[in-house]
């Protein structure tokens, strides 16, 4: 088994640390890519953390009520059989889109439409 270690995310706007309100999972729980884990709040509000690996969680690092800097580690999640990620593998692929500020998926689906010269609206 491989343990990755998830760090508190950029929650935006340039906040630094969000203090853990409640831990959503236990060690020991199995989890999915996008379950939230934890709410935690910030100055502006309270938000749930979604994990982005899927597994076992190893280990909950904070207490509830502690203020967790960004960037400090959160949790580990145990992966059964997956080999050991490269650096450049860090960022989870897949998952519901639907991520913190930092933490984004690579399937991006949508777009903006093509945009129209004035010469092609003039004949429409």
């Amino acid at each position: 088994m491989t343990a990755r270690v998830f760090a508190l995310p950029d929650l935006g706007e340039g906040l630094t640390d969000a203090e853990l309100v409640r831990w959503l999972v236990a060690s020991g729980d199995t989890v999915v890519v996008d379950q939230p884990i934890a709410e935690v709040e910030t100055a502006k509000s309270v938000v749930e953390v979604p994990s982005p690996f899927a597994g076992v969680v190893a280990a909950l690092h904070g207490e509830e009520g502690e203020t967790i800097a960004v960037g400090a580690p959160l949790l580990e999640v145990e992966e059964a059989g997956a080999p050991a990620p490269a650096p450049e593998a860090a960022v989870p692929s897949g998952g519901s889109g639907q991520v913190l500020v930092g933490y984004g998926t690579t399937d991006v689906t949508g777009g903006r439409r093509a945009r129209v010269s004035g010469a092609a609206t003039a004949t429409l």
